[in-house]
């Protein structure tokens, strides 16, 4: 099983990114559960999602403490606490970049990708929500799922202009890791 931590502000769409993962991973015919965790339902308060993936149906319903993989939606979260706790030993973290945030020292076997998701998405959406360029540069950093699966999570969830910008936001988040490498 693979386990994956979103870590993200409420109003960020963290959940919606875990959605699309879950998507994903279940175009590429596997078996995915995706949901939230989050304390006073406020905006911009400290949340996190989670998704797990297995190749038989996901039965644990609980939070997630060891994860082989981190998405941090908003670095500014790394500041209070340690967003990187319990990463496994070879876990991947990819984390939005912002300025003035120092990305943290990985373990021996772990990496750490910072991608500036923000940016291509108001280069791309029009709005600094870089959830799926973020899901763009997961695919490429982890080599879980390729950019066709992504790119067909998103359709599902998108339509129209929205659609399309999305799409080619996950396409330079891929990019953006594999020119980057």
């Amino acid at each position: 099983m693979k386990e994956i931590r979103i870590h993200a502000r409420a109003g960020q769409g963290a959940i919606t990114t875990a959605g699309i993962l879950g998507s994903a991973y279940f175009i590429k015919g596997m078996y995915a559960y995706a949901f939230p965790y989050f304390g006073a339902a406020r905006m911009g308060a400290p949340m996190n999602a989670f998704v797990r993936v297995d190749d038989k149906p996901v039965r644990m319903r609980s939070q997630i403490y060891e994860p082989d993989f981190v998405i941090i939606v908003d670095a500014t979260l790394m500041r209070g606490a340690n967003c990187l706790l319990g990463l496994s030993d070879k876990g991947i973290a990819v984390i939005n970049h912002k300025e003035g945030i120092q990305a943290p020292k990985p373990k021996l076997k772990q990496k750490i990708y910072l991608v500036p998701a923000n940016k291509i998405a108001q280069e791309t959406i029009g709005r600094p929500l870089g959830n799926t360029a973020l899901l763009g540069a997961y695919a490429a950093a982890t080599g879980e799922l390729d950019l066709n699966t992504m790119q067909e999570a998103i359709r599902e969830r998108f339509t129209g202009k929205i659609q399309e910008g999305n799409l080619e936001a996950v396409k330079q988040g891929f990019e953006f890791i594999i020119n980057n490498k």
